[in-house]
């Protein structure tokens, strides 16, 4: 059912940062970073493919970037709902139905036998596509999927996500050159203003990821290799 309430961008932000701290998606660990895809160090890790097991949180969050994506794109605006290989996809199979619109799904590279394609569903030319993503860190993996739905002769001007680092300078303006506008639901500092507010960990913890949000390159060097 397409959602009709709309609540204003500061409390959606601010109840998904509640909601990814409730079901445990939220991982601070200054004293042991993790290890980024990058290689690179980082206090802090999001796990927004939990969602998929809580269906009351879930069922929340879909609604809220339903009403984000026509809020800001349109209510008209797209034909196909089309997620990324392989967090996107659940989370674009319910925004499709929230829309009432196809979803189709992308590969991170062709599957190399059969048709060899990187779109599996229907997609055809001239298409407006919503492309559906659980998070972007700094938007350079959404190139790609974008440049393969415009592959099809489909028009990819929008990603929707839930989770938006928002600490990485240029993200959105490399998108913008792209021609894709990004819209999300909540960001880290979201996040560490709502772990502040819980008391969700212990001040020096939240220090440090502030300290890491604040400058995170400058962070990460100083950290890499130790």
């Amino acid at each position: 059912m397409i959602p009709s309430s709309f609540p204003d961008k500061a409390e959606i932000a601010r109840l998904t940062a509640k909601m990814l701290l409730e079901i445990g998606a939220v991982n601070f660990r200054p004293a042991d970073p993790f290890t980024l895809a990058s290689g690179l160090p980082s206090p802090t890790y999001i796990d927004c493919r939990r969602l998929i097991s809580f269906p009351r949180i879930r069922s929340v969050l879909m609604d809220f970037l339903a009403v984000t994506v026509m809020r800001d794109a349109g209510f008209e605006a797209f034909d196909n709902i089309a997620g990324g290989e392989t967090a996107g996809i659940p989370f674009a199979a319910l925004m499709a139905e929230r829309l009432a619109l196809p979803m189709s799904y992308v590969r991170k590279k062709p599957k190399g036998y059969g048709r060899n394609a990187r779109i599996e569903g229907v997609m055809t030319e001239g298409e407006r596509v919503l492309l559906v993503e659980d998070l972007t860190t700094d938007g350079g993996s959404k190139l790609s999927f974008v440049d393969a739905i415009r592959e099809t002769g489909a028009v990819c001007g929008h990603t929707a996500v839930i989770f938006y680092y928002g600490i990485f300078e240029g993200t959105t303006e490399r998108l913008a050159d792209h021609g894709v506008a990004l819209h999300h639901l909540c960001t880290w500092w979201d996040v560490l203003a709502e772990a502040r507010e819980q008391g969700a960990f212990d001040a020096a913890t939240l220090a440090e990821v502030e300290s890491f949000l604040r400058a995170p390159r400058a962070w990460q060097e100083a950290r890499q290799g130790k």
